[in-house]
């Protein structure tokens, strides 16, 4: 069966590796132009189109600003594809797309479908504290994640587990998924199933303001914040340091169930306890922390820096 492959970053570079380590006939891949990154603003590849080049026999890339467009239907139609596979490509596929291949369109999408329709499943399950999500295969329909469920797999969510585990957990089961999903399509024993509209909640894109913490919610809601947006964007806030204004990323922390009397963002800070901040209900204890324009360290090692003074050096900005 061939298979037209649309992707972009790492997460659908890897399922991709996985399609052709196990004998996946892919004619072609669609991904993103390079874009310009760091200090020298130099063009650079997208992971995808890494994956496809590194193969022993390169495969065609083709990266159109937008696939959609009409200019490009006579070379997709080229390729003859039997199945259309989008794994977080980055743009919604228009109809007359849609109904290009022989076979079927179908989609990768990392939640269990109609729960979290939208760019980032993966970050607000954990935000929002669930216990599971899991990997949804689609055909593809004209409303964004709303396609007819061909098949479905659980995983579930640790209390500590962050956005970055989880996303490698997703990547390794749904790669397992598609690829049986693909299997079924050659011997013709595919389900559809559609959803049920009344149920889909929405997963948008986390912006770095949404990452900015208000002590005033519970210590849960704040440490689910945390690990749903590690490695990125990174949770933070705003500090005072010596009458300074800095932004402190908060990189792990662990929920305390004690609670305390005093008011949200008020803290404890010694060497050996590291940084406690009462919140709204309950306390959170910074386990690693950055500074703007420092290195990750521990809350310890940011107390023994603050010195004796640290209780009057240092406070927390809302």
């Amino acid at each position: 069966m061939k298979v037209l492959y649309f992707g972009t970053p790492r997460f659908a570079a890897d399922v991709l590796t996985y399609l052709l380590e196990n004998g996946v006939d892919i004619v072609g891949v669609i991904t993103k132009p390079d874009r310009p990154q760091g200090r020298s603003g130099q063009p650079v590849p997208t992971l995808v189109k890494s994956a496809a080049q590194a193969q022993i026999h390169p495969i065609t890339v083709l990266q159109p600003e937008i696939v959609s467009s009409s200019e490009h239907v006579s070379t997709l139609e080229a390729f003859q594809a039997d199945l259309f596979v989008v794994v977080a490509y980055g743009e919604i596929i228009k109809q007359h797309l849609l109904d290009m291949p022989k076979v079927a369109c179908i989609n990768l999408h990392a939640s269990l479908l109609p729960k979290y329709r939208g760019a980032a499943p993966i970050q607000r399950s954990i935000i929002n504290g669930e216990a599971e999500t899991g990997i949804t295969i689609m055909h593809m329909a004209k409303k964004m994640d709303a396609g007819d469920i061909i098949s479905m797999v659980k995983v579930p969510i640790g209390s500590n587990t962050t956005y970055g585990e989880l996303e490698m957990d997703l990547c390794r089961e749904g790669s397992k998924l598609l690829l049986q999903t693909i299997r079924d399509f050659e011997s013709g024993k595919t389900d559809r199933v559609p959803q049920d509209h009344t149920l889909a909640t929405m997963a948008p894109k986390i912006e770095l303001e949404n990452c900015l913490v208000d002590w005033n919610q519970s210590s849960q809601d704040i440490h689910n914040l945390v690990r749903g947006v590690n490695p990125h964007p990174g949770a933070w806030c705003w500090v005072s340091i010596k009458g300074q204004r800095k932004r402190l990323r908060i990189i792990s922390t662990e929920v305390i169930s004690t609670n305390s009397e005093s008011s949200p963002g008020s803290h404890a800070l010694n060497s050996k306890e590291g940084v406690i901040v009462n919140c709204g209900k309950g306390s959170l204890r910074l386990l690693h922390i950055q500074l703007e324009g420092k290195k990750i360290m521990t809350s310890q090692e940011f107390a023994r820096g603050l010195g004796q003074d640290s209780t009057t050096n240092f406070n927390f900005l809302f």
